[in-house]
């Protein structure tokens, strides 16, 4: 939600970057960075066909969030420990 509202000034804020289209879940945090470190090694492409084969129409999937921001035990966090 931080992205979309643009709070923090940075990467997303410049360059207006606030829609989710893909996202894993992983239960380690060291499984997590390894699977970010190979799809940042793969052609723009795959990324594309990755995305795709979940969410063909790109539809932002951040947006069912805003409405569980009421029910946070539901909401996905990004860091572990928080709540």
């Amino acid at each position: 939600m931080e992205h979309k509202r643009a709070v923090l000034q940075g990467f997303t804020q410049k360059y207006r970057i606030n829609r989710l289209v893909y996202f894993e879940s992983f239960l380690y945090v060291r499984d997590a960075i390894a699977r970010e470190k190979q799809i940042k090694g793969w052609r723009r492409s795959t990324k594309v066909a990755l995305i795709e084969a979940r969410n063909p129409t790109w539809a932002d999937i951040s947006e069912v969030w805003g409405l569980l921001e009421g029910k946070k035990e539901q909401i996905p966090r990004l860091k572990s420990g928080s709540g």
